[in-house]
């Protein structure tokens, strides 16, 4: 089962030993702090490792956030034009890691395709797979991770980190120009239909979880909010409701889909 992030703040995920691989011709280093922080939300980095040809001028903006982030460089030279040596290098290292290390995941950034199979063994394993990659990646090696992060939400999180003095009109902003897609619109419903009581009310931790299983590439960031709970209210066709947890002073968010009858 996957670890995930809509779960509450104090499960068992934070333990989770993690393997960073990150492919240096594919990534920006624009992203490596969101990067991280991203990771600190499914376990601990236990290993770190950005694999490139490092003596090539093309990675040297890496250089400098190699030592400030306590990430390990793999040295892999390109020995023939048109041939990704480093691809072959970091499918290789994250085997001996699968085997010889006790992992409970693997985080995989990069964009490229030939990452697919990687990702399937390393969850035939039972290990979970977390991928990064930017909105161009294949389709086929979204679909493969437990979870995919596309990295322009990262990058944002990084680069407009100072917007926090006023943070409502944004998302105030944001609430008005978002326009919800059909596609979307019946990921989320059939999700809370499946979670539904009697009275069509699902909880919105529950329903979170389940959507990452639908959709692993599902993220509300990716339409512009913060949270779950901010993507719903922002649709009209549902109606939220906060109630009281039981033996706590904190609160619940329960979803339920506004209309009783018609299609999308």
């Amino acid at each position: 089962m996957p670890l995930l992030p809509f779960s509450s703040p104090q499960m068992e995920a934070s333990q989770a030993k993690l393997a960073v691989l990150i492919d240096a011709d594919n990534t920006q280093p624009a992203i490596i702090e969101g990067l991280l922080d991203e990771v600190a939300k499914y376990g601990v980095a236990s290993v770190k490792r950005i694999y490139g040809d490092w003596t090539s001028t093309n990675l040297r903006s890496w250089k400098e956030k190699l030592l400030e982030y306590a990430i390990q460089p793999i040295q892999q030279f390109s020995y023939t034009s048109g041939k990704n040596a480093t691809d072959s290098a970091m499918i290789i290292d994250a085997m001996d890691l699968l085997y010889s290390e006790k992992l409970d995941g693997f985080c995989i950034v990069s964009s490229d395709s030939d990452f697919t199979r990687l990702a399937a063994r390393v969850r035939e394993s039972g290990r979970t797979v977390y991928g990064f990659g930017e909105k161009k990646t294949p389709r086929a090696f979204v679909s493969v991770c437990d979870k995919f992060i596309y990295t322009e939400i990262l990058r944002d999180v990084q680069e407009d980190g100072e917007g926090d003095e006023d943070d409502t009109k944004p998302a105030a902003r944001i609430r008005k120009e978002f326009k919800v897609d059909r596609r979307l619109l019946k990921l989320l419903r059939d999700t809370v239909d499946d979670l539904a009581d009697e009275s069509g009310w699902a909880y919105l931790g529950g329903v979170g979880q389940k959507i990452t299983l639908r959709s692993s590439e599902f993220d509300p960031r990716n339409y512009g909010f913060k949270k779950l709970g901010d993507l719903f209210r922002a649709i009209s066709q549902f109606e939220t409701e906060e109630r009281p947890q039981e033996n706590s002073t904190g609160r619940q968010v329960y979803i339920r889909w506004k209309k009783r009858k018609g299609v999308l």
